[in-house]
């Protein structure tokens, strides 16, 4: 499909927006992301999937590009209903443009050629449906950046608190006081990808640090449940500086905050660096520990990672849950608490 052909069939599947800021001569700021971007009439933003038609905002809706079943652990979210289901949706676009995109065939939309160009028609009510009849206990907006289709995310999320179930987003966390706000009353998760601590880093990728850094802040105040992912890439963000300044800064949120060290495999334009070896995650959980968090995960490398894929009490050193990858092996957790000491361990657990 011509590219035109696509973009104009895709902005059919739009509405009216309400992260906005109206200006004169029909005019706009977009208040989705930490771009903030400024729209003539016909304009596009940077995401390429938000634009002003004739001084409306218009916004994604109505959509999926991929819906799928996975474990709640693959988000990543290893503090939340252990071993449960949570359904995964997304659409298209974002804000940022990195090389090493895992899910660019989605995320870089109207950016590349190579990416996708199908999405299918479907309501709130239509992914809700699907998350019951697969036994989720949480719908998450993933897959592109949520923060783009935050008012489609709120659409499916209202549906979702309605039957029951967690909601949750998968992010860059390039966010706006103005988005938070707007999807706090309808959020229980968020995790977001601390990608690295240097703010030239950042400009690469097409974001600004200070906005990811101050929504983690935020979230955090809110009262979100949040996990932090970084994926740790050789010679990029893998030094022992870099990866001290992202645990000291998460600590000096909460050291409750759970810190998932990821590792990088060769994908998108990236595919000539080497996998992250397991002595690089190893080290990052020292570096974690150092600066005082209690719950540091290795990702990526399931069984290659010593025991740092479980959940230890940070009081008795007790594995509270063990786990292999996305499998939860054994989970000891009592109403929340260590089994042996009592110690409760952040997170949102089974009733």
């Amino acid at each position: 499909m011509a590219l035109e052909t696509f973009q104009s069939k895709l902005d059919i599947s739009t509405r009216p927006g309400e992260l906005v800021k109206k200006l004169s001569n029909d005019n706009l700021i977009c208040t989705a992301c930490g771009h903030l971007c400024k729209l003539r009439p016909g304009q596009r933003g940077i995401c390429k999937v938000r634009f002003n038609e004739g001084g409306i905002l218009r916004v994604p809706f109505n959509y999926a590009a991929g819906v799928q079943n996975d474990p709640i652990e693959k988000k990543p979210f290893f503090h939340v209903l252990p071993g449960s289901s949570a359904l995964s949706f997304g659409m298209l676009g974002c804000d940022f443009r990195c090389a090493y995109c895992q899910n660019w065939f989605t995320s870089q939309t109207l950016r590349d050629d190579a990416s996708t160009s199908n999405f299918t028609s479907i309501t709130a009510g239509g992914i809700c449906d699907l998350a019951e009849q697969h036994g989720s206990r949480t719908v998450v907006s993933t897959y592109n950046e949520p923060l783009i289709t935050s008012e489609w995310a709120v659409e499916v999320f209202r549906e979702a608190r309605d039957r029951g179930l967690l909601t949750a987003y998968v992010s860059n966390g390039h966010g706006t006081p103005e988005v938070l706000a707007y999807i706090e009353p309808w959020i229980d998760l968020y995790k977001i990808d601390l990608k690295s601590f240097s703010a030239k880093n950042y400009r690469r990728l097409g974001g600004n640090l200070d906005a990811v850094l101050e929504t983690i802040r935020q979230t955090h105040a809110m009262g979100f449940w949040i996990e932090i992912v970084t994926l740790t890439i050789p010679d990029y963000n893998d030094s022992d500086e870099e990866l001290a300044q992202i645990a000291q800064f998460i600590a000096s949120v909460s050291v409750d905050i759970p810190w998932h060290v990821t590792a990088f495999h060769p994908d998108y334009k990236m595919k000539n660096v080497e996998r992250t070896p397991a002595k690089t995650l190893l080290r990052a959980r020292q570096l974690g520990k150092e600066a005082g968090l209690r719950y540091i995960y290795s990702g990526n490398l399931p069984g290659q990672v010593e025991n740092t894929e479980n959940t230890f009490c940070p009081q008795c050193g007790e594995a509270v849950i063990e786990r292999q990858g996305f499998n939860v092996l054994c989970n000891r957790l009592k109403n929340g608490a260590c089994p042996h000491c009592h110690e409760p361990i952040p997170g949102r657990w089974p009733a």
